[in-house]
């Protein structure tokens, strides 16, 4: 017998327990079951459980759970991410509190602590991942420096440098001074800043008493200029193209170019040129043969490119410096005060420089051509579609991808250098010593390259490489390529699409053929989460207050494709809500001896009532599975509710508790088999969204003992044959009686203990009948006292509803005061109009819409529609007593 309260904590802490000593979330290698896979995308080893992690986690053991009941060899391939940066972040971090800095250390002895590090505190998300009822194959989890991962890396740096496809270049790159190492576009947080934008102006050449002004945001940079650009079109500078200005300071000419990056319309329409620090500068750069002098060290210090007056200087130092020199020689045209967004490391929290140096890229726009085909020719499908474009738009204009790392956690580039500085790129110390014995006719030591590989690198082999490629193992043909990615939308270009790259480069196919972008979690308000705003919701909280099953219901139920979800304590805390229905409903069904008979034949059924339920319950196992394998989560949610809490809970235990108290042997045997048999199945469909309640319900039930746990049982299928139409209008008709008279009373404050009668105008002779049948029950779940036909006038002071083609009377003169009532709604109409008028005026002001705090708009909207829907109720109500 279940107990009167549900205790998620007890129940999760069991059944996860039970699952994973069972190995009911293992795939088979050797099955002949179709394969289903989904690569979890690996959370950082430094990484604990955030809103995005429930999301997505959730998302994907709802497919796993549902396919894996459809009788599919289910594999959800886990693993984590070494998370180069942030893992040597943190180590470091660690052995500064104990007065030891990495540099104090060989690089050996500094990995040996980060793997100790990982051994004692690593992982800890992967036991928060359990906390939500997460259900991957844990036998083959997966570290992407593991010795495995470890081989496939070293195998495409080798083969892609053999290629032609990974080369040594000198670019810019998004330098880090404080972790002194290259990062990822990913990694770089832009902050709004109060600044300056300073104007300064150059001397032309052989021209006494003309200057060319340019502004800058950052001045130190000016020691490295070496051209001005001007419009082609610009009329001002026509004259000047080709010919030069003079750096102030420095003395070096300044090649004044014609370039289409200037835009005549901003500032003076002449555009400093730094090359060496600059993104957009190192373009026009190339394009017009500029020189490129790097002014900075990997500190950001001045280096002795500058004058000696400038040099051995911190960047901001160098700055303060260089615009009081200009001052002083009367160079300085003005100073604005300027806000704008500065690049900072989002873990060194310090602004970062493009800064131009040598590594090791790869042709990214070689390897993303057969990536955007594939995508153009429908082999991998966006969900929803409109992020085919994002993808479009980053691979059509795809840069050099720099691979390589100045830090010492992370795959180590396989290349080594001879004294020379000839490259030897080869996957073991040996084979790179026997290359370069061939060239140089006898052994020679070698250097290896310090640096290692972005983390991203890595992890764009995922699909294939936890699976044991390159080595011939099984795994590979049969779970390669993958069935679907779940995934967040800000990963499209840095994780997709170089999955798709070197999947298609090394395996020849697609390494899944769904890419469903899933929405992000913002606060009640639509605000984005951040630590700045104190707004961040701990998914582990409200694991602990409300239970697992709580959140992963609310998260799938609001997962509607391409809208952001707004959550909050409030919505977690109703499905919380939900859940102990189900258990009270269950607990009800259990006590009153609703329990599972062998060899129940729901065909056999005879009373409508159990026909009815029976059809809904097909119904609804026909809508889940069609929403889900549409992806569309919250439909499959939403579907489930309305069921359980409705139909099931609402309507037919309320409609079967006389049969279940009768007298009649016959109905009360067939209806507690039919109970028990559409509660089982409502816990099947319920499984991949709230598997502990659902499971627990499914053992209390007597059923786990003799067909196992559901966790491994079949899903249902849904026999058409099984929806009597008939009993379905019938029943239908019931409800919607009830829920009419209901409505009325709701709407027009009838105190809940007044018995009222309820009349049928021109009701059909079917309806009258229905209206005969079930009296007992109208009379009692709509509090009435007489039911029956109207064949006279309509009683004054009646409030009147339409049923198809009857007309429901429910004379209220005598039981509340109608003109307060009527006076009452006009007064909350006029209200809601007021209000709906009020949130136009704000939509319709543009400098509102524009200037509105994130997620203010969509709110009002939102509240806007919520108002229509009130003034519309309002409205019909009016209307049933006017």
């Amino acid at each position: 017998m279940l107990d009167k309260i549900y205790r998620p904590s007890e129940v999760e802490a069991k059944h996860y327990r039970l699952w994973e000593e069972s190995g009911a979330f293992a795939a088979h290698t050797e099955s002949n079951a179709r394969p289903y896979v989904i690569m979890m995308p690996p959370p950082n080893v430094t990484g604990s459980l955030h809103m995005g992690h429930a999301l997505n986690t959730t998302l994907q053991d709802v497919l796993i759970r549902y396919h894996r009941m459809n009788g599919y060899d289910a594999l959800w391939q886990p693993g984590m991410d070494h998370a180069g940066i942030a893992t040597q972040m943190v180590v470091e971090r660690n052995l500064e509190a104990d007065g030891i800095k990495r540099t104090d250390m060989t690089r050996a002895q500094f990995i040996e602590r980060v793997w100790a590090w990982k051994a004692k505190s690593g992982g800890t998300i992967t036991d928060q991942l359990r906390r939500l009822g997460a259900s991957p194959d844990w036998t083959r989890e997966r570290f992407t420096m593991d010795e495995g991962l470890n081989r496939a890396v070293r195998r495409v740096f080798v083969e892609l440098y053999q290629q032609g496809l990974i080369y040594r270049d000198k670019r810019l790159v998004n330098w880090d001074p404080k972790f002194q190492s290259a990062i990822s576009d990913l990694e770089v947080e832009q902050r709004e800043t109060k600044g300056s934008l300073w104007h300064f102006r150059y001397p032309i050449e052989g021209e006494p008493g003309r200057f060319i002004v340019v502004a800058t945001t950052r001045p130190e940079t000016m020691l490295g200029d070496t051209g001005v650009a001007v419009h082609p079109d610009d009329e001002r500078y026509r004259d000047l193209v080709g010919k030069y200005a003079i750096l102030p300071l420095v003395g070096r000419r300044l090649r004044i170019v014609a370039d289409i990056y200037a835009d005549p319309e901003t500032g003076s329409g002449a555009v400093k040129m730094t090359p060496a620090h600059d993104f957009n500068d190192f373009e026009i750069g190339r394009r017009h043969g500029l020189d490129f002098i790097n002014i900075l060290d990997a500190a950001a210090r001045t280096n002795d490119a500058v004058p000696e007056a400038f040099r051995n200087l911190d960047r901001f130092e160098a700055r303060r410096r260089v615009v009081a020199a200009m001052e002083a020689e009367g160079l300085v045209e003005k100073i604005d005060d300027h806000v704008h967004m500065v690049p900072h490391g989002d873990r060194s929290g310090v602004p970062l420089e493009p800064w131009l140096t040598d590594q090791w890229y790869a042709d990214a726009k070689t390897l993303a051509q057969p990536a955007l085909q594939a995508v153009e020719d429908g082999r991998t499908v966006f969900v929803p579609k409109s992020w085919e474009n994002t993808y479009f738009e980053w691979l059509r204009n795809i840069q050099p991808w720099c691979i390589s790392r100045q830090l010492w956690w992370g795959h180590q580039i396989p290349a080594w250098y001879g004294p020379d500085g000839t490259i030897f790129v080869a996957e073991t110390e040996n084979e790179a010593n026997a290359q370069a014995e061939r060239h140089y006719g006898a052994p020679t030591l070698l250097t290896r390259d310090p640096d290692v590989l972005d983390t991203w690198f890595s992890s764009a082999l995922w699909p294939f490489s936890t699976l044991g490629w390159p080595a011939s193992v099984p795994e590979v043909p049969r779970y390669y390529p993958g069935r679907v990615l779940l995934t967040a939308f800000d990963i499209i270009f840095f994780w997709v699409a170089r999955m798709m790259m070197m999947g298609l480069h090394f395996l020849k196919d697609v390494p899944f053929h769904t890419v469903y972008i899933h929405a992000l979690v913002r606060d009640g308000k639509g605000q984005k989460m951040s630590k700045s705003k104190g707004n961040i919701i701990d998914p582990l909280d409200l694991i602990d207050r409300y239970g697992a099953d709580a959140l992963r219901f609310t998260l799938a139920a609001m997962a509607a494709q391409g809208r952001d979800i707004k959550l909050s304590d409030q919505r977690v805390e109703g499905y919380r809500n939900f859940a102990t229905k189900l258990w009270n409903a269950a607990r009800y069904a259990l006590m009153n001896e609703c329990r599972p008979q062998s060899g129940f034949d729901p065909r056999a059924a005879r009373l409508t009532v159990n026909r009815w339920i029976i059809g809904e319950a097909v119904t609804l196992g026909t809508q889940v599975s069609a929403a889900i394998d549409a992806y569309k989560f919250n439909e499959a949610a939403g579907a489930l509710y309305h069921f359980a809490w409705g139909t099931f809970c609402d309507w037919y235990l309320e409609f079967t508790k006389p049969i279940l108290t009768g007298d009649n042997a016959a109905a009360k045997a067939e209806t507690r088999a039919v109970t028990a048999w559409v509660l089982g199945r409502m816990m099947h469909y319920l499984h991949p969204f709230m598997p502990f309640l659902s499971e627990e319900i499914w053992e209390q039930m007597g059923v786990a003992e003799a067909d196992g746990p559901l966790i491994t049982a079949t899903w249902p299928d849904h026999d058409p044959s099984l929806v009597d139409a008939a009993a379905a209008v019938e029943m239908d008709w019931v409800v919607r009686l009830i829920s009419t008279v209901r409505g009325v009373r709701s709407e027009m404050n009838v105190p809940a203990s007044s018995q009222l009668t309820v009349f049928l105008k021109d009701a059909s002779p079917a309806a009258l009948q229905r209206l005969a049948t079930y009296q007992d029950l109208i009379l009692r779940l709509a509090r009435l006292y007489r039911a029956g036909a109207l064949d006279g006038a309509v009683p004054k002071g009646s409030a009147q509803a339409i049923l198809d083609e009857a007309t429901v009377i429910l004379p209220l003169a005598d039981v509340i005061d109608l003109d307060q009532e009527r006076a009452r709604l006009r007064k909350e109409l006029a209200k809601i109009e007021h209000d709906i008028s009020k949130i136009d005026r704000k939509l319709g002001n543009p400098d509102f819409v524009a200037k509105a705090p994130e997620g203010v708009v969509e709110e009002n909207r939102e509240r806007r529609a919520e108002a229509e829907r009130t003034l519309q109720r309002l409205q019909d109500a009016l209307a049933r007593v006017s």
